[in-house]
């Protein structure tokens, strides 16, 4: 940026015009404003990449609900922003929306009452019904393209409400850079980066176990799991030795063991051990059943022997692959036993026990097996209730199924030693803030057991770009995959021919099928910062703003954008997408619960930013660390509100006095400006308050920066201002008047500029009254015009004097007087060098208190103020 302090040496003085009653209200609507049109926040292209800090901004749900965790976060990281914009940089901020998913796919099947039906022909003037249907079987059934064309009609109406909060939030995020994890440019990004993992061997489809929900019909990848506690039980069931006792075994899925392929023990236990090798045949189905060793078996669960089923959790997936087990599939897709018997139960007895599951939910056959074993006597006892951990889709209502399915997955090191090591390197030279949250990366690195599968069965979202050949018989042939040429993307295949065919001969023999699936969403959104970037087609964008500086996110999605980014990153462009991660923390209730719509605890943040406004619900979001959950507090709040209207209240003061633009400390000015002890103690504060909180912005601890800001600002209006008011006036001649203007214009300019990423309404409501454009252009406040002026300076003398005015405050309340009752006499003792700093600001203490005589005494350390004397009340103040 050529200019980074407009307002700060405009050529003339700028006039002071101050209202007459300062107000918060409306300032978010007359600011948001100016800063649009003049593209106060806009990026520069023209620039170098050593010039700009580049964020990746988390793009909302936009089909979700706004929540205060919205305004928390994001305000946390636009505080960030605005401190690196003040320093100079050319801070790239875009925004994006989180169209693709599950939650706009629910969102608008309920809002519209329509279900997709991917085998109906497309209505061009399709309407949604006037008033939708409440219950999902009188649903609309309509096309594919017609759910999609819903979807993005609905998504762009949800946008609008959350620019509308962010905008009066005042986050300073570059409203031309925006983008869409659906639109094309998006999908373009998506499918160039999945056709690149595919060139390099990193994507690949194979047909294995896959995590899947009933109720969505779609696959669901590790990072998108969650353990549910949910009521169930042993059942001791009894497997069947030939000539020997039987062995029992405690499972809580009975209804799998016609899908049992094995029973499995701890090499280590030695009431197994003989049984290592042989075989034992399972109850009801008479199936033929190896006995094994693995160390993943639990001697101390259960019986200390369990079967393996295909497939009942991930740990029978493990069982499976590393024992090179068969496949016996029982449960489909839709949660129900498959109907057909499978070939692997033979004879009339098992057949029929089968028949009287088949079609059955799980829940439905897991009661009929508990009836069938109880007849067979192969139930040990009855089945003991427990509360165990399920595994659930995190947006599910039911629980995960683990089913044999063709799918496409990207190499995470969950199946590669090399790059597991690799990704934990990335880790590692990530910037963490707080540092302590790498752990949480390291722990889900550690704990993959698979690769990352990212094609799901859904309509809305980016498809895969991929069809396959078919054969004579009509059958795809998966290992040849046809693939689109760059300059053909976006494609969807599921309307588009594949390359060299055409549409008649979509499903026909020799002739082609298009990829059914769509991409996770978190397959795009892992490649926001190639989608802001321009990568792959916007070279000097890409080159200007990428690896970027910072990914603000919260904890509880490391595992999935964070560590996902990484993973594309990685094998796209050799790198790590960003230097810097933010993690966030949770917004709680004021009881420390989390917020949830379940429990009734939820704050809507219109309704907040209405009663307080947005400056103060940016200070409770900016006084909580990085890393800290915190609860939603009104009465931080309403400190913000007062903290902000105190800032307009003393700035009025301030510039009421006569002080100017002129009157602010810079580079080269006169050494003797600064003349008086209490102006220079005050300076000498602003120097280390400056020093400390930029040192603090540059570690990331925002808090940190507001917490001294905040504690020096009420310093400066409690303390210095009462103190020097009557000099201020002129009282005490033209000199010491030059003194304190000096330090009260340098003072109110730096924490303009201090307070300007945290109060950016109230800030810049100020600065308009004295200064030219924007405080948010300006310059980030350095001790260059004042620190070599007050080198010498005492910053205790305000505090030792402040202290005193405080003791003389205190005697006239307790004698219940007016704060301007003339104080005859009073003692002061301290230390000898309280006394000595006392004797500094002694004029400036003597006016504020209305005090005639002050004797200072010399004694032991600890300020007192005694023998107070006032005017009898009767006497007017002097």
């Amino acid at each position: 940026m050529a200019d980074n302090s407009q307002g700060t040496d405009t050529p003339g003085p700028t006039p002071v015009t101050v209202p007459d009653k300062p107000v918060l209200e409306g300032l978010e609507e007359k600011f948001s404003t100016r800063w649009r049109e003049a593209g106060t926040f806009r990026f520069d292209r023209d620039t170098e990449r050593s010039a700009v800090y580049s964020i990746d901004t988390p793009p909302p749900t936009a089909s979700g609900s706004l929540h205060v965790g919205h305004m928390f976060s994001y305000t946390q990281t636009d505080v960030i922003a605005r401190y690196q914009r003040m320093t100079g940089k050319n801070v790239f901020y875009p925004m994006g929306w989180d169209d693709n998913g599950l939650p706009t796919e629910r969102r608008v099947q309920n809002y519209f009452g329509v279900r997709c039906d991917p085998t109906l022909p497309y209505d061009p003037g399709y309407q949604p019904p006037a008033k939708p249907a409440k219950n999902e079987r009188d649903f609309d059934q309509v096309s594919r393209r017609n759910f999609i064309e819903l979807c993005e009609q609905l998504a762009v109406d949800d946008e609008k409400v959350f620019e509308d909060l962010f905008t009066r939030l005042g986050l300073s995020v570059d409203w031309d850079l925006t983008y869409r994890t659906i639109d094309d440019h998006s999908r373009r990004v998506a499918q160039k980066a999945f056709l690149d993992n595919l060139a390099a061997g990193d994507a690949y489809l194979a047909d294995a176990p896959t995590l899947w929900d009933v109720t969505f019909r779609t696959a669901v990848a590790q990072a998108e799991l969650e353990d549910r506690e949910r009521p169930g039980a042993y059942h001791r069931v009894a497997f069947h030795r030939p000539g020997g006792e039987p062995v029992l075994i405690e499972t809580t899925r009975p209804e799998l063991l016609p899908a049992c392929v094995a029973l499995v023990a701890h090499p280590d236990d030695e009431r197994y051990q003989p049984l290592f090798g042989t075989t034992v045949t399972s109850p009801l189905f008479g199936v033929e059943l190896p006995v094994v060793a693995h160390r993943l078996a639990k001697p101390d669960k259960g019986s200390g022997i369990a079967m393996i089923c295909t497939f009942g959790d991930l740990t029978d997936v493990t069982w499976w692959r590393e024992l090179e087990l068969p496949t016996r599939p029982v449960v489909g897709r839709d949660g129900r036993i498959l109907a057909e018997t499978p070939e692997w139960i033979r004879g009339e007895g098992p057949a029929a026990a089968y028949a009287e599951l088949a079609g059955k939910t799980v829940f439905s056959a897991k009661e009929k097996v508990v009836e069938l074993l109880r007849e067979s006597g192969d139930l040990d006892g009855e089945p003991k209730p427990i509360v165990h951990p399920v595994n659930f889709y995190e947006k599910g209502d039911k629980p995960l199924e683990v089913v044999t399915s063709r799918q496409w997955y990207i190499r995470n090191g969950g199946r590669d030693a090399e790059r597991r090591e690799r990704m934990l390197a990335r880790g590692a030279e990530l910037n963490w803030h707080p540092a302590f949250m790498k752990a949480r990366y390291d722990d889900w690195v550690g704990g993959l057991n698979g690769d990352w599968l990212i094609s799901r069965q859904r309509f809305f979202g980016v498809p895969i770009p991929v069809w396959y050949p078919l054969d004579a018989q009509g059958e795809p042939v998966y290992g040849s995959p046809i693939v689109p040429a760059p300059e053909q993307l976006p494609v969807d295949p599921a309307v588009e021919p594949a390359p060299g065919y055409d549409e008649s001969q979509r499903d026909q023999p020799g002739g082609f099928a298009g990829d059914p699936d769509v991409l996770d969403t978190w397959a795009t959104s892992s490649l926001s910062p190639q989608i802001v970037t321009g990568w792959g087609h916007d070279a000097d964008l890409h080159a200007k703003t990428y690896p970027m500086d910072l990914r603000p996110q919260a904890h509880e999605i490391i595992r999935t954008w964070l560590f996902s980014s990484v993973v594309r990153a990685d094998a796209l462009t050799d790198s790590l997408p960003w230097t810097d991660a933010t993690i966030s923390g949770w917004v709680l209730d004021p009881d420390r619960k989390k917020m949830s719509k379940s429990k009734g605890n939820v704050v809507v943040p219109t309704d907040t930013l209405e009663k307080f406004g947005s400056d103060a619900v940016r200070y409770w979001a900016a006084s909580a660390r990085l890393g800290a959950d915190t609860a939603f507090d009104e009465g931080q709040i309403k400190i913000g509100r007062r903290l902000a209207i105190k800032l307009l209240n003393a700035s009025k003061f301030v510039l009421a006095q006569g002080v100017t633009e002129a009157s602010v400390l810079r580079a080269g000015s006169p050494a003797g400006v600064v003349t008086d002890g209490l102006d220079r103690a005050l300076l000498a504060q602003l120097a280390a308050v400056v020093e400390r909180a930029t040192q603090a912005f540059q570690d990331y601890e925002y808090a940190r920066a507001l917490q001294l800001t905040e504690s020096f600002f009420w310093t400066f209006t409690d303390d210095y201002v009462e103190l020097v008011k009557d000099r201020a006036y002129g009282a005490r001649g033209d000199a010491a008047q030059a003194s304190v203007h000096a330090a009260l214009a340098t003072t109110l300019d730096a924490l303009l500029r201090l307070f300007a990423p945290f109060l950016p309404f109230a800030t810049d409501e100020v600065w308009s009254w004295w200064r030219a454009g924007s405080v948010h252009r300006a310059a980030w406040p350095t001790t260059e015009g004042f620190a070599a002026l007050v080198a010498d300076a005492d910053p205790e003398v305000l505090t030792t004097v402040g202290e005193a005015l405080s003791g003389l405050r205190k005697a006239k309340s307790e004698a219940k007087v007016k704060q301007r009752t003339e104080v005859r006499s009073a003692t002061i003792t301290g230390s000898p060098l309280e006394v000595a700093r006392l004797e500094a600001g002694l004029g400036d203490l003597k006016a504020a208190g209305n005090a005639t005589e002050l004797q200072l005494v010399a004694g032991e350390a600890g300020l007192s103020v005694r023998d107070v004397e006032l005017a009898p009340a009767e006497e007017p103040a002097r």
